[in-house]
C-alpha cells in the first residue's frame, strides 16, 4: 500500500472517530435536556428546541439512529485501523490496532464528548438536532427495522412503548425544584413560591386568630362602650355578636360605621343594619382552597367553627396571604409582644404564642402537626397541667416553664440545646 493510501486511509479514519464522537455526545445531550426549559424555548419559538422536542417525541427511533450511526462508524474505523496496523506491523499490528483504537475512542469518542454533552447539553444537542433529523430520514428503513424488533422484545417483557410515563412534577418535587433554583431566584421570590405550595398542608386552624384572642362588638355592652371600641380599635372589621361570640350577628366594616360616628347616629339598630351576615368555615379548610373560597364569596374575613358549630376563631385573607410573602403590617401600637429574646441566648416566650409564628421568626422547627401554640405543645408532651419551674425537652429545644396561671402555660423560657452546647464550647 502506498504513502497516498495510508494517508488517505488515516485521514479517514480520524473522520470516523470524529463522528462517533458526535454521536456520543448527541445522545447524552439529547437525554441531558431539561424537559421543561426545552418546552419553554418550544413556545418562544427557538428552532434548535423545537427540532430536539420532535426527536424526543419518538425516543425508540431517536436512540435507533444514533445507534445505528454509532456502530456503522465504529466498526468502519475498527477494520480501517486494522488495515493500517497490518500494513505497517504486520500480524502483530492486530493486537496493536485493538489497543490503541480502544484507548482513542473511549477517550475522544466516548469519555471527552459524553461529559461535555452532560455539562452542557442544550450546547451540543440543538445543533446536533438538524444532523439528526436528516440521518432519521436517510436511515429510516434500518431504524424503523431496529425500532420495531426492540418494541417487540419490550412487549416480550410486559412493557408497552406506546406508554409513557407523565412528566408532571408533583408538589414535593416542585418544592425541591424551587429550593435548588439557586441565584435564578431570589430568597424572597424563593419564600413566596414555597408559600403557596404550603397552602395545600397549611389549615385554617393552623393560622387563625384563636377565639380567646378575637377583639369583636359586644350587643350586650353599653352604647358608650360601644362607640369607644370602634373609635380606638386597630382593626378594619370586627365580628358583632350577643353575649357570647357563639351568638355572632355579624360583621362590620369600620368603613361603614364611620359616618353613624361621625354624625352621633350610632345605635344598636343602625350597627346591625351595617353589619354584613357572618361568613363561616370549617376548621379543617386548607388555606389553598380557603384562598379561592374568599375569592368566590368576594369576603376578607371568616369565623371559624369546629365540628359541633362552635366558633373556634377568626381567619382573614390577610393571614393567608401572610403565609406566602410575611407579615403585610407591622404589628399595632397596642399589641405586646410575644416573644422576647435574652442576653444569653434563650428566649421567653408567651404560652399563646402560635408554633408556626414561633418557627417562622426564630427559624425553629417545633412540632406543629398537633397542638397549635406554645401552651398546647407543653401540656401535651407533660401529659398534664404542669407547675412553673418544669423543664423539658423536645427534640433539640429545652423549655422552662416560668409562669403556670390556672390551667394553661403562661410564659416560658426556650433555647436549642445545641447552641447552648456551643456556646459553653466557646467559653
Amino acid at each position: 500500500m502506498d504513502d497516498m493510501h495510508t494517508t488517505y486511509l488515516f485521514g479517514l479514519l480520524v473522520f470516523l472517530i470524529i463522528c462517533s464522537a458526535f454521536f456520543s455526545s448527541s445522545e447524552t445531550s439529547m437525554l441531558s435536556l431539561n424537559r421543561y426549559r426545552l418546552r419553554h424555548l418550544d413556545r418562544q419559538g427557538h428552532r434548535g428546541a423545537r427540532r430536539a422536542t420532535r426527536l424526543l417525541e419518538r425516543p425508540d427511533r431517536l436512540l435507533g439512529t444514533i445507534l445505528v450511526g454509532n456502530n456503522i462508524v465504529n466498526i468502519l474505523a475498527a477494520s480501517i485501523a486494522t488495515v493500517l496496523a497490518v500494513n505497517i506491523w504486520g500480524e502483530a499490528g492486530i493486537a496493536v490496532a485493538t489497543a490503541v483504537l480502544t484507548v482513542v475512542v473511549l477517550i475522544f469518542g466516548e469519555i471527552t464528548p459524553k461529559t461535555l454533552a452532560a455539562l452542557r447539553p442544550e450546547l451540543v444537542a440543538f445543533p446536533a438536532s438538524h444532523v439528526l433529523l436528516m440521518l432519521q430520514r436517510l436511515l429510516y428503513p434500518v431504524v424503523w427495522t431496529t425500532s420495531a424488533i426492540s418494541n417487540v422484545l419490550l412487549r416480550l417483557l410486559g412493557i408497552d412503548p406506546a406508554q409513557r410515563h407523565g412528566e408532571h412534577l408533583s408538589t414535593e418535587e416542585l418544592r425541591s425544584v424551587v429550593r435548588e433554583a439557586g441565584s435564578s431566584l431570589s430568597p424572597s421570590r424563593q419564600n413566596m413560591l414555597l408559600g403557596v405550595l404550603d397552602l395545600e398542608m397549611i389549615r385554617v386552624d393552623d393560622i387563625m386568630v384563636p377565639r380567646h384572642e378575637v377583639q369583636g362588638i359586644d350587643l350586650n355592652d353599653s352604647l358608650e362602650h360601644i362607640s369607644e371600641q370602634l373609635r380606638n380599635t386597630p382593626y378594619t372589621r370586627l365580628p358583632v355578636y350577643r353575649g357570647d361570640i357563639n351568638q355572632i350577628e355579624g360583621v362590620v366594616h369600620m368603613r361603614q360605621v364611620a359616618s353613624l360616628l361621625t354624625n352621633n347616629q350610632l345605635s344598636k339598630d343602625t350597627l346591625l343594619s351595617a353589619c354584613r351576615p357572618p361568613y363561616f368555615v370549617p376548621e379543617s379548610t386548607p388555606l389553598s382552597v380557603q384562598l379561592l373560597n374568599f375569592k368566590q364569596h368576594k369576603r376578607r374575613i371568616a369565623i371559624v367553627v369546629d365540628e359541633y358549630g362552635d366558633v373556634t376563631g377568626v381567619v382573614t385573607l390577610e393571614d393567608i396571604l401572610a403565609e406566602i410573602v410575611g407579615e403585610l403590617s407591622p404589628p399595632s401600637p397596642g399589641e405586646p409582644e410575644e416573644i422576647h429574646p435574652q442576653t444569653d441566648g434563650s428566649y421567653i416566650i408567651e404560652g399563646s404564642t402560635n408554633l408556626r409564628e414561633l418557627n417562622r421568626q426564630l427559624d425553629w422547627e417545633l412540632p406543629c402537626d398537633g397542638p397549635k401554640t406554645l401552651n398546647g405543645l407543653i401540656t401535651e408532651a407533660l401529659e398534664s397541667i404542669p407547675e412553673s419551674s418544669v423543664c423539658l425537652q423536645i427534640g433539640d429545644y429545652r423549655l422552662e416553664i416560668l409562669d403556670a396561671a390556672g390551667n394553661r402555660v403562661s410564659r416560658a423560657r426556650a433555647w436549642r440545646a445545641s447552641q447552648q452546647s456551643a456556646q459553653t464550647l466557646d467559653q
